[in-house]
């Protein structure tokens, strides 16, 4: 075989085969993860709200979608309304996004027909680890900063540090800030379409 001549337009003709032939496996290796990846995270989203709602037998309703602009940023909601075996209406989740310390912090939080916080997961974070990523415990019902059964709907959630009744994570203002902003957004929310 013999070899290939050294010239631009010969480099510029390898360069681009070999982009099509990568370019074509991502695309197939997308295309055979895609559908696996989606069913994950329904199943993880479908037991996110369970654990949220404090109930393992609650029927999910079609989500219903907010837009809103917060801070001159558009700011999407995912509403789930929930509903128990006997059909009764329990609350909803609210999926909520702000950004905190290193990017998007995601929520899942529940609220009882009352307004008050049922339960709350961490969806996506990209916060420091150690520190930021507390969050997924420290505002549990046994976590230092306990959020559970609170309601934004009295007053919003605020650290103390800011005059507040939340205790804030050590050494991760910024994080708790941004974790109490999604819960009261995510409750602003759910009272507009409740």
């Amino acid at each position: 075989m013999e070899k290939l001549k050294s010239s631009l337009p010969n480099m510029v003709g390898v360069l681009v085969g070999f982009s099509i032939i990568i370019g074509g496996l991502l695309a197939y290796v997308n295309h055979i993860t895609e559908g696996p990846i989606k069913q994950k995270q329904e199943k993880t989203l479908a037991a996110g709200i369970k654990t949220v709602m404090q109930n393992n037998n609650v029927q999910v309703a079609d989500p219903e979608t907010l837009n809103e602009t917060i801070d001159g940023k558009v700011a999407t909601f995912i509403i789930h309304p929930c509903k128990d075996n006997a059909g009764k209406n329990i609350g909803s989740a609210i999926e909520s996004t702000t950004n905190g310390f290193g990017g998007d912090l995601q929520v899942l939080v529940g609220f009882d027909n009352d307004g008050k916080i049922l339960g709350y997961t961490i969806l996506k974070s990209s916060e420091t680890p150690g520190l930021g990523a507390k969050a997924g415990v420290w505002f549990q019902k046994d976590g230092k900063g306990n959020v559970i059964g609170m309601s934004p709907k009295d007053k919003p959630l605020v650290v103390s540090k800011d005059g507040g009744d939340v205790d804030a994570i050590t050494a991760s203002t910024i994080t708790s800030r941004a974790f109490l902003k999604a819960i009261n957004q995510a409750y602003a929310a759910y009272a507009k379409k409740k």
